[in-house]
C-alpha cells in the first residue's frame, strides 16, 4: 500500500517527466507562498498578518462559517484544514513528496473554494481555484513523476 502511494507513473522519456513536473511545482509554489501564507502562519507569511506558526488568520473561520451546513458548525476546524492543505500541501506538492495524499487534500480544498466560496462571484474569480483543483486531480492519479521526492523514495523501497 505504501509503495503504491509513493510510486509515481513515469513517462517514457525524462524530458516528458520534466514537463510533467512544471505544473506541480508552479501550483505548489503558488499555494504555499501566496494562497496558504495569507491564511496560515508560516515563516514566509506576510509580517503584517501577525500570524504565529501554524496559526489561522482571524478572518478565515468567519468566511468558512458563511458556507453554511457542516462548515458553520465547525468553522475553526475547516478553516485550519483548508489553510493547512494550501500552505503545507503546497510545500509537499512543490517537493513531490507524498504527492497523492496531499493532492487529495488540495483537491478537496479547491473544490470547496470553487463551489462554496467563489461560485457566486463569477467564473473569473473561480479560475485560480479551479485550475489548481484540476491540476491536483492530475497528480492524484499520476503521482509526482520522475522529478519528485516520491520517485527517489519509491526507488529505495524497491531495492
Amino acid at each position: 500500500m505504501i509503495k503504491r502511494i509513493f510510486t509515481p507513473i513515469q513517462m517514457p522519456f525524462w524530458w516528458q517527466d520534466l514537463l510533467f513536473a512544471i505544473p506541480r511545482i508552479v501550483c505548489g509554489y503558488l499555494l504555499t507562498s501566496d494562497f496558504g501564507a495569507a491564511k496560515f502562519g508560516l515563516p514566509w507569511s506576510p509580517a503584517d498578518n501577525n500570524l504565529k506558526f501554524f496559526e489561522v488568520a482571524f478572518w478565515f473561520p468567519n468566511d468558512v462559517a458563511e458556507y453554511g451546513g457542516v462548515f458553520a458548525m465547525f468553522p475553526a476546524f475547516f478553516a485550519w484544514m483548508g489553510a493547512f492543505s494550501e500552505a503545507v500541501g503546497g510545500i509537499f506538492l512543490l517537493l513531490g513528496l507524498f504527492t497523492r495524499p496531499f493532492a487529495v487534500l488540495v483537491f478537496i480544498t479547491m473544490f470547496v473554494a470553487v463551489f462554496f466560496q467563489q461560485m457566486n462571484q463569477g467564473v473569473w474569480n473561480m479560475l485560480p481555484a479551479m485550475g489548481i483543483m484540476w491540476v491536483s486531480l492530475f497528480y492524484i492519479i499520476l503521482g509526482s513523476g520522475r522529478f519528485g521526492l516520491d520517485y527517489i523514495i519509491a526507488k529505495k523501497l524497491t531495492r
